[in-house]
């Protein structure tokens, strides 16, 4: 009985991501030209949110690298623990550049409508590489 229920659910759950696809493409084929300053404007407002995410994150995540140090220190976790956290706040500091460097374009530098740029956090002051 449980297998006839789960058979019925991935069925639904098929025709659901077919119907889904199809209104991306048609979304996607149809899109006006006229709609591209409301893709600015929301580059613009996800290149916001990314620097307001990656501040928190960077803050948590250094209470939570002097945290697992310590412990590493009087042995409570493993060094690989350590090691994994700083790498991650690495690769988040480079986000920016990662973007750019795989898109080969700015997200959200729109100079016409004035929008924010996202750079990286290793240092460059504005004149490197956004996202």
């Amino acid at each position: 009985m449980y297998n006839e229920f789960r058979r019925i659910d991935m069925r639904n759950l098929k025709k659901m991501f077919v119907l889904c696809s199809l209104a991306l493409v048609f979304t996607t084929v149809l899109a006006d030209p006229a709609n591209a300053s409301l893709m600015g404007t929301a580059a613009d407002k996800a290149v916001s949110l990314f620097q307001h995410v990656k501040g928190i994150i960077f803050i948590v995540g250094g209470f939570g690298l002097i945290g697992i140090a310590f412990q590493a220190i009087f042995g409570k976790v493993k060094w690989s623990w350590f090691a994994g956290l700083a790498i991650g706040l690495a690769i988040l500091a480079a986000a920016g550049a990662i973007v750019n460097y795989a898109t080969g374009s700015h997200l959200g530098q729109n100079e016409a409508s004035g929008g924010q740029r996202a750079v990286d956090t290793f240092g460059n002051s504005g004149t490197g590489d956004t996202i």
